[in-house]
């Protein structure tokens, strides 16, 4: 029997050129206090390309793929971009995190 992780960090990335200043994640970040499951979200933008994107962490992979198939598609066919999800198992990386003083698996 294969066990589904309890902590799965999610990576997404929009193809877009959005200046981060431009304030869209005010609206986004609105939208995505109530996802089911969402534990945290990390914001990121691409050095010199301003694409969007984020490094969440979520209580499943269930909800993880909801958000992701449902929410963040979403956004993204709005926005007219391309979209590169990926999912990561994260008690797998849980003692080597740690040694490296993750924020992710303080103590």
């Amino acid at each position: 029997i294969m066990t589904q992780p309890s902590r799965v960090f999610l990576y997404a990335e929009f193809q877009v050129s959005v200046p981060f200043s431009e304030g869209v994640w005010r609206e986004a970040n609105h939208a995505m206090h109530n996802v089911p499951g969402l534990v945290s979200k990390t914001w990121l933008s691409g050095i010199n390309t301003h694409s969007v994107g984020g490094f969440y962490e979520f209580d499943s992979v269930r909800n993880a793929r909801i958000y992701a198939e449902g929410m963040l598609a979403d956004f993204a066919k709005a926005a007219g971009a391309s979209l590169t999800v990926k999912l990561f198992d994260g008690d797998v990386v849980a003692e080597a995190s740690k040694d490296m003083a993750s924020p992710y698996f303080a103590t």
